[in-house]
């Protein structure tokens, strides 16, 4: 898992998007960064805040591809080739993020040749993800892949904040299990049954929207084992 982009910057380049872009806060329910369709004319960076990338299907029935958190960028492919964009980004929390207009983007990365690298990076990642979660879901079982997902959010989390109390990750993006379970392809009665066995396996605990990993290592290793055995 590679360094946001905001932070793979130097100091000389966040000032120079900073005074290329403009910016905006976003709020959960409220206009989303990017809506799936429109046409692409700047590229996003989240200063602060989480939001969930999702995207609808022929059903109707809205489906969590990833979550995007402080110094990810969105919108960054499309910006690059003047495209549609591919899926809607809405706000889960209170966003503060940075607007730039994609042609000073495309001209910041020219004149800065070695920031193609955390670009590149960014995308790669992406890549390698959507690969783990293919590879996953065409094995496992909703349980497993819930844990799957968990500990990749666990992961994911503890770049922003440091365990609790014996090893405890508390889950950042606020996503609720039909979130969850939506991200895995998994009916809400199988991502309760899921969350159901976790918790009862000691790996985590579950409120309103708050998801705690209570054993990582417990956690990684059930995950590993029922892959295996799909």
């Amino acid at each position: 898992m590679t360094s946001p982009f905001w932070e793979a910057l130097d100091d000389a380049g966040r000032a120079t998007l900073r005074r290329a872009g403009r910016l905006r806060t976003f709020r959960p329910g409220g206009e989303p960064l990017t809506f799936e369709g429109d046409v692409s004319t700047h590229v996003t960076i989240i200063m602060e805040g989480w939001a969930k990338v999702i995207s609808p299907t022929g059903s109707g029935r809205e489906v969590v591809l990833a979550v995007r958190g402080p110094g990810d960028l969105v919108g960054e492919v499309s910006a690059m080739f003047d495209g549609p964009r591919t899926a809607t980004v809405q706000a889960l929390v209170p966003i503060k993020a940075l607007n730039v207009p994609a042609a000073r983007f495309r001209a910041f990365l020219d004149e800065n040749p070695r920031t193609w690298w955390p670009l590149v990076a960014t995308i790669v990642d992406r890549m390698g993800e959507l690969g783990n979660r293919l590879r996953v879901h065409a094995g496992a079982d909703g349980t497993c892949r819930l844990a799957h997902l968990l500990v990749h959010l666990a992961e994911l989390s503890l770049r922003y904040t440091e365990p609790g109390p014996g090893g405890r990750v508390p889950i950042l993006p606020q996503l609720s299990q039909a979130d969850l379970g939506s991200w895995v392809d998994a009916s809400r009665e199988t991502a309760a049954r899921g969350f159901g066995e976790l918790r009862d396996k000691g790996l985590v605990a579950t409120a309103y929207k708050r998801v705690t990993v209570l054993d990582l290592p417990g956690l990684r290793a059930f995950a590993d084992g029922c892959a295996a055995d799909s």
